[in-house]
C-alpha cells in the first residue's frame, strides 16, 4: 500500500495511440508520476504509413506536441517487466520502478512461414520497415511490377496509393477482398482498383517469395520486382517474456477492466490487450478509448474503487483509395458491416478527418485530461467453453 501523500509511479510501456492517450489521461490525478517508455523519439502515426511509403504524406509527430505537462518520455525499449521488484527493465540497462504499469506495446508485422517472405518481402506495419520500403520504391522504375500481398485495409490502401502514381500493381488476397466490408462496399473498392489498373487476385495463396517473383500454391509464378507483405499482425513478446500469461498471439490476458489476470498492478491496452481472451479488433478506432479505459482502471486501483468494464462500440471502418477517394463503411455497434457506405470524395474527407481525429484526441487529452468520449454499448459476446483462449507464458 502506498503511503498517503506520496506520488504514485505509473510507467506506460509504449507510445502509440493507446499508450500516449493513456499517459495524458492519467493526469486527472495530480499525485501520479507518469513515465512513457517508447523505442522511438517521435510518435508514429501508423494510419499514414502507406502515405509515407508512397511519398504523399509524413507519418511521424514530435511528442512535444502530444504529451501533457509533467510526463517524462524515456526513449528506450522495455525488455522485461520485473513484477517481483516492481521495475521495468530497459535495453539500456536502466530500470524504472513502478507502482502500476500500463502495457501498451501495440502490434507489429507478422511475417508468415512462407518461403522467402522474410528475406525478400517488405512489411509496412512499422516505421523502420516503411522506411526500407520507401527507399526500395525510390530505386525502382515506374513500370516495375509491384505485388502487394494482403487484401485488408493496409494492402488496399498501399496498392491504391501506388496505382494512383502510375505503378503496375497486383493485389493478392488469400481469400476475399477485405471481407469486413459489406458486399456493396467490396464491389465499390474492387471497381476503383480495376479502374486504376490494379490486378486483384482473390483466393490465391502465395507459397514462395523470390527476389523477382511470387509463387502460388498451384505452382504459377508472377514477376514481381517488389513484394509488399501486409497480411496479419503480431505483438511484441514482452508480456510472455515477463512471465505473464498471454493468448496465442502474445496479447496480455486481462479481465474486462483490462487488468492483468496475473498481476493487478499491470493494466493492458490497445492492440496488445486480450480482455477475457476476446480482444477487440486491432485499430486506431479502438486504441483511444482503450487507452482512456486503461488509465481509468489504474486510477481506480489507486483510489481503491472498482474499475469499470469495457464499454466500446466499433461502428465501421474507413479506407482511403489514393488521395482523392475513400470509403466509409458503416457498421453496427458489434463491428458487423451493414449494406451502407459512403464513397467518393466524401469518403476520402471522412477518412482524412478520422486520421486527424486520432491524433487530435491525444492532443485534446493533453490539454484537458478526461475529455475523450466514444461510442458505447458495443456487445461483448460470451465465448463458448469450447473456444477458450490458448494461454502461454514465458
Amino acid at each position: 500500500m502506498i503511503e498517503q501523500g506520496t506520488l504514485h509511479k505509473v510507467v506506460v510501456v509504449g507510445g502509440g495511440y493507446a499508450g500516449t492517450l493513456a499517459a495524458n489521461h492519467l493526469r486527472l490525478r495530480a499525485d501520479v508520476d507518469i513515465t512513457l517508455v517508447n523505442p522511438r523519439p517521435r510518435f508514429v502515426d501508423r494510419v499514414r504509413l502507406h502515405q509515407f511509403v508512397a511519398g504523399t504524406g509524413d507519418a511521424t509527430i514530435d511528442y512535444g506536441t502530444l504529451l501533457g505537462a509533467g510526463i517524462r518520455l524515456v526513449v528506450d525499449s522495455a525488455t522485461r517487466i520485473d513484477t517481483a521488484a516492481r521495475a521495468v527493465r530497459l535495453a539500456s540497462g536502466r530500470a524504472l520502478d513502478y507502482d502500476h504499469v500500463v502495457y501498451a506495446v501495440g502490434s507489429t508485422a507478422a511475417m508468415p512461414a512462407v518461403s522467402g517472405a522474410a528475406e525478400f518481402a517488405y512489411p509496412i506495419a512499422e516505421f523502420e520497415s516503411a522506411q526500407r520500403l520507401r527507399a526500395r520504391l525510390d530505386e525502382l522504375p515506374l513500370d516495375a511490377r509491384v505485388t502487394v500481398v494482403g487484401g485488408g485495409p493496409t494492402g488496399i490502401e498501399t496498392a491504391a496509393e501506388l496505382a494512383e502514381q502510375g505503378r503496375t500493381v497486383t493485389l493478392v488476397c488469400g481469400g476475399t477482398l477485405m471481407p469486413s466490408l459489406s458486399a456493396p462496399g467490396r464491389r465499390y473498392v474492387a471497381k476503383w482498383l480495376s479502374r486504376h489498373g490494379v490486378t486483384v487476385l482473390e483466393g490465391n495463396a502465395v507459397t514462395e517469395v523470390r527476389p523477382d517473383a511470387v509463387v502460388f500454391a498451384d505452382g504459377a509464378a508472377r514477376p514481381s520486382a517488389l513484394t509488399i507483405w501486409t497480411t496479419g499482425f503480431g505483438v511484441p513478446r514482452l508480456a510472455a517474456e515477463s512471465g505473464l500469461r498471454t493468448d496465442a498471439l502474445g496479447r496480455l490476458l486481462t479481465d474486462e477492466t483490462l487488468t492483468s489476470i496475473d498481476d493487478d498492478r499491470i493494466v493492458a491496452t490497445g492492440d496488445a490487450a486480450a480482455p477475457s481472451g476476446r480482444p477487440l479488433r486491432m485499430s486506431g478506432q479502438a486504441a483511444g478509448p482503450l487507452g482512456a479505459q486503461a488509465a481509468d482502471t489504474v486510477l481506480s486501483h489507486i483510489a481503491g474503487t472498482e474499475p469499470a468494464v469495457i464499454d466500446l462500440a466499433l461502428t465501421g471502418t474507413c479506407v482511403s483509395l489514393g488521395r482523392r477517394v475513400g470509403i466509409r463503411q458503416l457498421a453496427r455497434g458489434d463491428d458487423t458491416a451493414v449494406n451502407l457506405y459512403i464513397g467518393g470524395r466524401m469518403g476520402a474527407r471522412i477518412k482524412e478527418m478520422t486520421c486527424k481525429i486520432g491524433v487530435g484526441k491525444i492532443r485534446r487529452e493533453a490539454r484537458k485530461p478526461g475529455s475523450l468520449i466514444w461510442p458505447k454499448g458495443g456487445p461483448r459476446p460470451e465465448r463458448p467453453d469450447s473456444a477458450a483462449p490458448v494461454v502461454t507464458s514465458a
